[in-house]
């Protein structure tokens, strides 16, 4: 990309453990999906530093990364080590010896394979930590892609490095205001429907902003495209990122995201056609990977099942409503034809996706208590955003139209006064909200 873009809160949080690390060592653990730029938020405090190392967690034999991490160091930081060290212990033993004497930031990426590296490893890095912490000088960022493992390795209280970090930064997608400031630095003639359809590829996730942006594509047209070309990130990425943290065995969980991106988004309807109760995979999919949500109506209880789930990434959405199902033209080299797919549907398509966008545009400003979906108890009447100001007694519904003149006032007043019916005590404002007010 052009420059470095957002992540504010983010900065401030590692400048404050860079200083902290200038007394006592700090340990921060930075996570996200591959291609959030959690590598260049990091290159960002190295640049900061009095010194500082970047290590990358290549899977070979330990002998041969200690080996090679031995070279970053002397390079980086002129830690100098008598012998060659073939084990990551006895390397680590130098690297906090080092940091008593020493200030300096260092970036261990993809942290948890090392795990597979040496099983033993992060049992060594507990002990190493808690002999040396309190007299050491190091700032240590340790990034992992795989959401699942990183989270298993430092909040499972049976794993060795529970409770020893000391900030913990979990990356999300860009928000809609930073995503128009990369368009408009790249594009400034752009329409909405064009910033629409980069939200609808890339979700607001750096990578996929940059290999559209930096590669020109800055058009609807041309972005669908880009996207749907012979070997495309857009065509595989998904896959490989969800087999990462799934495992080989993942037919089933695909399946149902499948389904979710299709529009079946109760459990009821999933189950009714995979024929199986899905309810574990479906937690699993929630809670451990994070890859859906559950959407309740406002104010519905906690054990309500009135539920329908959706997929939290725009990129992921798009996957598996277009790439996933249509494989066999993937594989047949017929990439024109899922291309007229994606043209044929996209109006469709991308009427949640403004819902989705809106939403997140909604966050960034803030002003309210609550804020989601709401629909009666028969399913009916949904009102696609409610904004709840529980101080002030006030609510704001929006009707959410790609298009301004399917917008309805008496339709939304119509289910606005069900919603009082049902939730009483709230100022009501009404607003319809299409692709003009992107």
């Amino acid at each position: 990309m052009k420059r470095f873009y957002g992540r504010v809160r983010e900065l401030v949080l590692l400048k404050k453990m860079e200083r902290q690390s200038r007394t006592s060592a700090t340990f921060t653990l930075l996570m996200g999906r591959r291609g959030i730029g959690k590598t260049e938020l990091a290159r960002q405090i190295m640049k900061q530093s009095d010194m500082s190392c970047y290590l990358f967690t290549t899977k070979i034999a330990e002998p041969v990364l200690a080996s090679m991490w031995q070279e970053s160091l002397l390079s980086d930081l002129g830690l100098r080590i008598s012998g060659r060290i073939d084990n990551l212990k006895d390397l680590f033993n130098e690297i906090f010896v080092f940091s008593l004497d020493n200030h300096f930031t260092l970036v261990i990426d993809e942290f948890q394979d090392l795990q597979k590296i040496n099983e033993a490893f992060f049992s060594d890095l507990q002990n190493l930590w808690d002999n040396y912490k309190n007299n050491s000088k190091l700032n240590l960022i340790v990034s992992g892609s795989i959401f699942s493992m990183m989270v298993k390795i430092f909040e499972d209280s049976k794993e060795p490095l529970f409770g020893r970090s000391t900030a913990k930064l979990v990356l999300k997608p860009f928000p809609p205001s930073t995503i128009k400031e990369i368009f408009e630095d790249y594009y400034p003639d752009y329409s909405n429907e064009d910033l629409l359809c980069l939200y609808m590829l890339t979700g607001g996730v750096p990578r996929y902003l940059s290999l559209l942006l930096d590669g020109g594509a800055y058009t609807k047209e041309e972005m669908i495209k880009a996207a749907t070309e012979p070997y495309s990130p857009f065509l595989s990425d998904t896959k490989d990122i969800l087999v990462s943290e799934i495992g080989k065995d993942y037919t089933i969980y695909f399946s149902i995201l499948g389904l979710i991106a299709e529009g079946f988004t109760t459990q009821s309807e999933i189950d009714s056609v995979i024929k199986k109760n899905t309810g574990a995979y479906i937690e699993k999919l929630e809670n451990l990977f994070c890859v859906i949500r559950k959407n309740k109506p406002l104010f519905a209880p906690k054990e309500s099942r009135r539920a329908h789930w959706e997929i939290i990434d725009a990129n992921m959405r798009f996957y598996f409503r277009f790439v996933y199902p249509n494989q066999n033209l993937i594989e047949l080299e017929q990439f024109d034809r899922l291309r007229d797919i994606v043209n044929r549907d996209y109006n469709t398509f991308t009427g949640k996706t403004l819902e989705m966008y809106f939403t997140e545009l909604l966050k960034e400003k803030g002003g309210f208590s609550m804020l989601g979906p709401w629909w009666d108890s028969k399913g009916q009447n949904e009102i696609d955003i409610v904004s709840i100001d529980s101080f002030e007694k006030s609510c704001t519904l929006y009707e959410v139209k790609r298009n301004k003149a399917k917008y309805n006032s008496e339709k939304l007043a119509y289910k606005t006064e069900i919603f009082k019916k049902n939730i009483p005590g709230f100022r009501t404002e009404l607003i319809g909200l299409s692709i003009e007010d992107m």
